[in-house]
């Protein structure tokens, strides 16, 4: 009988002590790496250029590169995710989110300018080796950076960012005929890239599941470029994108001299980009990783855990 109780005593305490940690597993917080991210503004060339910034300063660094007409902004579902093992600083650039907009009158709208202010963005955070994450407009100027810095570059996430040809696809030649006729084609060509149906586009692309899209990342992006100034900021700069389809041989021999880790990650909704422009890379690094992904031009909108997760496995790879 003595047992017995002892045994049936030893039970109710193990079923009340599993209770207790339950309901303690309940009531705990569950631990959210976004609480490390933070916004800031840092002056460079005289000019007010805003980044997010997450996760451990002495971790490795993701310099997070963003698309047109996006910001930082765009990263904001994936820096959570990496923060608990990199250090994510992602900027806009001047005309672009929260940064200084000056107008194109006083301020050379150029991919060869918009690099050399994030390059020295990087130098005044004491940024001195990190890992490229291109997107889009962040592929030139990302490229920009590792041509004159290769000593910095650990390296290379392509999201969507053209170097070959083949990335371009017919949506091209008009954009094309704008760059040999300006003043012949900048109605036929702008208007798109300035309008809220531009940006929707540029969204959802050709994807079958728009349900999973944030209308208002196309209504912010349509909210700035409806501010003044912005038509003539972003005609200047994508005028001056031939200097980028010129540069791509060059890039391409950068990239077989130096052979930087490289992962490509290429949202196959995309209607700006052609899905040839993300195997091209194997060209050049023919052990490159390249994923095509159920996402549009900005993947992360509905491919972030799969993205995350690539980038986490390619980085340990590298032992990043």
């Amino acid at each position: 009988m003595k047992y017995i109780l002892v045994t049936a005593f030893l039970a109710a305490a193990t079923a009340l002590s599993s209770a207790i940690s339950a309901a303690r597993a309940q009531t705990q917080p569950v631990p959210s790496v976004s609480s490390t991210t933070t916004y800031h503004t840092v002056k460079v060339d005289g000019l007010k250029i805003f980044y997010r910034e997450a996760g451990p300063k002495d971790a490795p660094t993701i310099l997070l590169l963003h698309g047109y007409p996006t910001s930082s902004r765009m990263f904001a579902t994936l820096i959570p995710l990496l923060a608990d093992r990199y250090h994510l600083v992602a900027p806009d650039y001047p005309g672009f989110g929260e940064s200084d907009a000056p107008p194109a009158t006083g301020f050379h709208y150029t991919f060869d300018h918009l690099a050399e202010i994030v390059d020295d963005f990087t130098q005044q955070l004491g940024l001195d080796s990190y890992v490229l994450y291109n997107n889009d407009y962040g592929g030139p100027i990302g490229m920009r950076l590792a041509v004159a810095h290769p000593e910095r570059v650990k390296a290379i996430i392509v999201q969507n960012a053209v170097a070959h040809e083949e990335g371009l696809g017919s949506a091209w030649d008009i954009r094309k005929a704008f760059w040999k006729d300006r003043p012949a084609y900048e109605d036929k060509v702008i208007p798109g890239f300035t309008s809220l149906e531009g940006a929707k586009g540029r969204h959802l692309g050709s994807s079958p599941h728009p349900e999973r899209y944030d209308p208002e990342a196309w209504e912010w992006e349509g909210a700035h470029l409806a501010q003044p100034g912005q038509r003539q900021i972003q005609s200047d700069l994508f005028y001056d994108y031939q200097t980028n389809v010129a540069s791509y041989a060059s890039w391409q021999q950068w990239l077989k001299r130096h052979h930087p880790p490289l992962l490509v990650l290429w949202g196959k909704y995309d209607p700006s980009f052609a899905l040839a422009g993300a195997q091209a890379y194997k060209r050049d690094l023919p052990d490159a990783e390249v994923h095509m992904l159920d996402g549009g031009h900005f993947a992360l909108d509905e491919r972030v855990d799969e993205a995350a997760t690539l980038i986490r496995a390619f980085l340990a790879k590298q032992k990043i």
